[in-house]
């Protein structure tokens, strides 16, 4: 039987990211979020890489992927827990379904990324470029996506409030909007429903949702510049020579 190859959160190494000792109180993490997209894990037991085979969740679509650190999938004003924060991983150059949330929500990226997002007063989709350390608040049931626009993974960190990802109204699609649209008024998810506590016009909401599906598809996700670029090797290697491996 071949061996199985051992994996970097298999592994226990005699140091914690950043020089912290082994030695942490129990229940205490420390997150080491690279610059490669990647995500380290250390606690009193060792530290090992978060992926999708361990402690991740899909993240609205395939290929994206979450883990939360407050509240869980199924947070919801039923359920509790005020909000939500979870870090997320955005696949290289791919973006989210466009969508809209029941709740408000704060992102911020570690990474190069873009956020588009529909302007109702000027009835236009705004692209809004993200670069490491920036936060945007996006408020409820605005339609937006958000797109990595670099070739590794990008990762945000995300607090919503309010929505857990299996909650009906954490991400509202344009086909959901429309299924909604066309349900008979007064019926589940009928007409105009209870969104956040307002009225919402799901058929106003998949045409804004719409727009921004059209706008991917003609302008595709920017790539990053000769400058962001080399501003990523200078974070790694800063990271390599702050954080002992």
């Amino acid at each position: 039987m071949a061996e199985r190859p051992v994996r970097a959160w298999d592994r226990v190494p005699e140091d914690m990211p950043g020089g912290v000792p082994r030695d942490l109180p129990g229940g205490v993490e420390l997150y080491h979020l690279r610059p490669d997209g990647g995500i380290l894990l250390a606690d009193r037991e060792g530290r090992r890489e978060l992926g999708p085979e361990r402690e991740f969740l899909r993240f609205i679509d395939d290929g994206q992927f979450a883990h939360y650190l407050v509240g869980d999938a199924a947070t919801s004003p039923e359920r509790p827990s005020n909000a939500t924060v979870k870090l997320g991983v955005v696949g290289p150059r791919s973006a989210f379904t466009p969508h809209a949330h029941g709740g408000e929500h704060f992102v911020l990226s570690l990474g190069h990324a873009a956020c588009g997002l529909y302007d109702e007063a000027r009835a236009r989709v705004v692209d809004v470029p993200l670069v490491p350390g920036m936060l945007i608040r996006i408020p409820e049931m605005m339609p937006h996506s958000f797109a990595n626009r670099s070739d590794v993974p990008l990762t945000i960190l995300a607090a919503n409030t309010g929505y857990g990802i299996d909650h009906e109204d954490y991400a509202i699609t344009a086909a959901e909007a429309e299924r909604r649209a066309e349900a008979p008024a007064g019926g589940p998810g009928g007409g105009t429903a209870l969104a956040a506590g307002a009225l919402t016009d799901h058929r106003a909401l998949a045409a804004a949702l719409r727009d921004i599906e059209r706008a991917q598809r003609v302008r595709g996700i920017a790539a990053t510049t000769v400058r962001e670029r080399l501003a990523a090797r200078l974070r790694r290697m800063a990271s390599a020579l702050e954080v002992p491996r």
